[in-house]
């Protein structure tokens, strides 16, 4: 799978696995088609994958993955932008085209306000 995932999102998501996992967790990114982007996501740190999870690692993490989700995130570069505003992830997808919304801005996922489960 070709997936990529920055070093500030990397950072983020390993203090996510450190004080919400245990020893061999992974985390787990939901993404499904939805909203004025073109896309929704949902993330959380689980023991283990679900039944039709594919298990992922990049540099070290284990990222949980339904196969939705892995079509939807081929080639993606996972990012994490933290300014004065807002601070979420960012999925920068080079296939994204401009839809029914007024920018061609990347997909912000604001996690201020998701809950780890």
């Amino acid at each position: 799978m070709n997936l990529t995932v920055t070093p500030a999102a990397e950072k983020v998501i390993r203090r996510f696995l450190r004080f919400d996992g245990k020893p061999g967790s992974g985390f787990r990114l939901k993404v499904a088609p939805g909203g004025c982007s073109g896309l929704s996501a949902e993330f959380s740190v689980e023991a283990e994958p679900r039944p039709d999870d594919a298990v992922i690692e990049v540099n070290g993490l284990k990222l949980f993955l339904p196969e939705e989700s892995r079509r939807l995130l081929e080639g993606v570069t996972i990012d994490f932008s933290d300014t004065p505003l807002q601070s979420g992830f960012v999925f920068r997808d080079p296939k994204q085209q401009v839809g029914g919304c007024s920018t061609a801005a990347p997909v912000l996922f604001d996690i201020t306000e998701l809950k780890i489960q």
